[in-house]
């Protein structure tokens, strides 16, 4: 599977101390937010987004519906993100409880809604950069 997402260095959207140079090469996903609110954004309300998690180990996993889904995700969506109502469209109707094992082994990510405050919305962005010698890409 070629699908490594969020790895290895990041661009962060607020000041930080950090000295961590980009170097050619690279690859950058820069992720920018916008709201019509305030301007901050928290995870919250009830997730529908996952992500198998790229780099994570074998686990023998106790509940047989949990290895099904786990095999229906690996076969379907690989380590890009999906979200549940896709698991329903490959015939996957009673996975709450086995995609909370999968993510409880830390083999799928969640990815719950960024919200802002009451009435406000918040859109998600992202432009993937190319660090080369004479430019970005």
């Amino acid at each position: 599977n070629p699908y490594q997402i969020h790895g290895g260095k990041t661009v962060p959207i607020v000041k930080s101390h950090d000295q961590t140079k980009m170097e050619e090469g690279e690859f950058y996903a820069i992720e920018t937010f916008a709201s019509n609110g305030k301007g901050w954004v928290v995870e919250d309300l009830e997730c529908s987004h996952y992500m198998k998690v790229f780099d994570a180990p074998h686990t023998p996993l106790r509940v047989k519906s949990a290895k099904t889904l786990l095999n229906a995700i690996d076969e379907n969506f690989g380590t890009l993100a999906f979200c549940r109502r896709w698991l329903d469209d490959i015939g996957q109707t009673r996975h709450i409880l086995a995609l909370k094992s999968l993510v409880d082994n830390d083999l799928v990510q969640p990815y719950p809604p960024l919200c802002e405050q009451r009435g406000s919305y918040v859109s998600q962005m992202e432009h993937t950069i190319l660090i080369k010698s004479t430019c970005k890409e």
